[in-house]
């Protein structure tokens, strides 16, 4: 009999088993994570840690057991500061102020910028970059170290500004009813015009040119461009740039503070929202009032930057 010889089996490889796209987006979303998770490390020590025990801190009170007499202990009171805070005339007047005067000298600020930015943007390369350099030093200059030099500045005793002044035959006072806004106003106009003046020009710099060249052929001069063209263009960075000086004119504390060493009787110690926030916590010891008085900063803070930003876009947009 004939055997059936049955042929050899060849050798194949076998399939190669991918992973599939749900694994796949899972593990890149393990290592996005882990790159993140410095930062996120970080934003938890340094911003929902303290504002959590910030939180904590507002629902207590220091309370003095045996008439007022014996030692004192901290209890819980729910939402009492938050009440007495929304009732404190102190700190709603220095919060008022410091919208009023913030919005004189953001108006300011932003509108130098602008026209910097704006002499800049026609200026040859090498020049924009040496201009830019020198009006950014205020900016790299700490806040403190600026607000010193102009403490000196300010001095009624040893300012050169002052001897200037005299010897023209001139009474110059820098505090002192609307002296004092305008002298903090510089201070701080010179410190941020530079850091603005950047950002404008960055977006001044993106705009394309074409839109410069089909200006000039229908004859728009250099001003009627810079209005109609130019500024319109860049009004996301105007409005970015309002919000966050906003935001800082809110925070206003170090400059103001400093400046009240030779200024006491123009500079209270409820100037700003932040000095009053201050005096509350290490002078008077009531810290818990001054978590209260901070938390109720950074939510009305939070809105009007909100407001802000959608009110100017819908205007300009």
């Amino acid at each position: 009999m004939s055997t059936l010889t049955r042929p050899p089996k060849v050798a194949t490889d076998s399939p190669v088993r991918r992973p599939s796209p749900r694994r796949a987006g899972s593990r890149g979303a393990h290592k996005g994570l882990l790159f993140a998770l410095p930062f996120l490390l970080g934003f938890l020590a340094t911003y929902v840690v303290p504002i959590g025990y910030a939180f904590s801190q507002s629902l207590r009170e220091k309370k003095s057991s045996g008439m007022g007499f014996g030692p004192t202990r901290v209890v819980f009171t729910g939402f009492s500061n938050f009440a007495s805070v929304l009732g404190d005339g102190a700190f709603w007047s220095s919060m008022l102020r410091t919208l009023l005067f913030g919005a004189a000298q953001i108006t300011v600020m932003l509108g130098l910028s602008l026209l910097l930015a704006l002499l800049l943007d026609g200026v040859a390369a090498r020049a924009v970059r040496f201009f830019r350099a020198a009006l950014l030093i205020p900016y790299v200059v700490p806040a403190v170290v600026s607000t010193v030099m102009w403490l000196f500045l300010y001095s009624p005793t040893g300012s050169p500004l002052l001897d200037l002044a005299h010897g023209a035959g001139k009474d110059v006072t820098f505090f002192g009813g609307l002296n004092t806004y305008l002298s903090l106003g510089n201070l701080l106009t010179w410190q941020g015009i530079g850091f603005n003046m950047i950002l404008i020009s960055a977006a001044l710099q993106a705009l394309p040119r074409e839109l410069y060249e089909a200006a000039r052929l229908d004859g728009a001069r250099e001003w009627r461009i810079a209005w109609s063209v130019k500024i319109p263009n860049i009004t996301g960075i105007l409005v970015l740039t309002g919000m966050f000086s906003l935001i800082g004119r809110l925070q206003l504390f170090a400059e103001p503070l400093l400046l009240r060493q030779i200024a006491p009787e123009s500079i209270n110690t409820d100037f700003t929202p932040m000095m009053e926030i201050y005096d509350k916590a290490f002078k008077t010891g009531d810290y818990q009032y001054a978590a209260a008085e901070s938390l109720v900063l950074a939510v009305v803070t939070g809105i009007l930057a909100f407001v802000f930003y959608r009110v100017t876009n819908r205007k300009m947009s």
